[in-house]
């Protein structure tokens, strides 16, 4: 049993109790997959995170749910270098992350930090059918074709035809399960739709989106940095989005506001990455004791 120091952030909120939460513990890398997806669910959080030295970027980073380790994930990654920030880890304003997806940059600008996520995957187009099912949705609230797109971690992008329709999803496991199989995808590994639709929660958004996840986590993502990357690419790629640059908010229906800057990197149809960035809070700090 060992002591570690962790910080609590909020991501992609420059307050408290908004966007969404993180438990970032330093120097935990080297802990088992157990250990660290039995600390998320201590947590009831989403997602955490556990540090550690790399021999190829500037720290490594290891994302976790409550059921499996995740390859990459966007908020945590937000809420990670706002930890080592305000503890005086960072020596410079640019760096590189070592994650499961491949190595993230990271550019320190003020008090936002951007990521830029991997070029983005287009994969299969899920049928609306299917994918209503799952939210719970008459298929005519689909307005574009489900698609399977990744910028380190994959969600099927559904863009809704308003907010109407958004707030009235609600998340069927089974049929849930029905889409993961379908995509050759198996027990605790999950594909819940990202749905998005082409306005803002205020004002200053382009876009507004939800996030419905299945058991153990949490039953909603207050804020999804990683799926956040990929609906940019979705919405470039077929022209629903004219900006490149733009404002996506996820999490107001929660009471949880959050707010992300993204940017395309190359052109729509030939994208290298997607830049996302935002701010993030450290709500609170302390030591847990973790088995090995």
């Amino acid at each position: 049993m060992d002591w570690h120091d962790f910080d609590w952030v909020d991501a992609f909120s420059a307050r408290p109790f908004g966007g969404n939460g993180c438990a970032v513990v330093h120097g935990g890398s080297h802990l088992s997959v157990e250990t660290c997806m039995a600390f998320v669910r201590e947590t009831s959080l989403v997602e955490c995170t556990f540090t550690g030295p790399s021999d190829v970027a500037d720290v490594r980073v290891r994302y976790f749910l409550a059921s499996r380790e995740i390859p990459f994930a966007g908020h945590p990654t937000i809420a990670t270098v706002a930890a080592m920030r305000a503890r005086g880890f960072l020596e410079k304003d640019d760096l590189v992350l070592e994650t499961g997806a491949g190595l993230v940059p990271i550019r320190i600008r003020g008090d936002d930090i951007e990521m830029t996520q991997i070029a983005p995957r287009f994969g299969a187009q899920i049928p609306v059918d299917l994918v209503a099912r799952v939210i719970g949705l008459p298929a005519d609230a689909i307005v574009s074709p489900p698609q399977m797109v990744s910028t380190g971690l994959p969600f099927c992008i559904t863009v809704l035809r308003d907010r109407a329709a958004l707030d009235a999803a609600v998340l069927n496991v089974d049929a849930l399960r029905d889409l993961a199989a379908s995509q050759g995808y198996k027990g605790s590994d999950m594909l819940e739709p990202f749905m998005v639709t082409l306005s803002g929660a205020t004002l200053a958004g382009d876009t507004y989106a939800r996030l419905l996840i299945a058991p153990p986590s949490p039953p909603e993502d207050p804020f999804t940095g990683s799926a956040t990357g990929a609906m940019a690419a979705y919405l470039w790629k077929h022209g629903l989005m004219d900006k490149e640059t733009f404002t996506a908010e996820q999490g107001h229906g929660m009471g949880r506001p959050g707010q992300a800057r993204v940017t395309r990197v190359g052109p729509a149809q030939a994208m290298t990455g997607v830049k996302v960035a935002g701010q993030g809070f450290v709500l609170m700090r302390g030591q847990v004791c973790l088995p090995q």
